[in-house]
């Protein structure tokens, strides 16, 4: 559950709305799957690389804007704020 995670960063409505669910991540990874399917053979990790961007690639034709963008600066700082805070318990303890 990533609910309590994303709610302590004090995020607008809008965007807690976006970022409570995973479905963004289940369509891309989805897209991905039938892209590389279609691959009867790897050969080395980098034709999987390459196969995984391809489908990526794909899946953004499919991007929508999300609701809130425009609030994306507040996550941003949200997140650089929680950053130096895991970064100075780190270096204390």
């Amino acid at each position: 559950m990533i609910w309590p995670a994303v709610t302590r960063l004090g995020l607008p409505p809008s965007l807690l709305h976006s970022f409570k669910s995973t479905n963004s991540i289940e369509s891309m990874n989805s897209v991905g799957w039938s892209v590389t399917g279609n691959v009867k053979r790897w050969r080395d990790g980098q034709m999987v690389l390459c196969w995984t961007g391809i489908g990526m690639l794909e899946a953004e034709k499919q991007f929508r804007r999300i609701v809130g963008y425009r609030e994306l600066p507040i996550l941003k700082r949200a997140l650089e704020a929680h950053r130096e805070v895991v970064a100075s318990t780190r270096t204390v303890a």
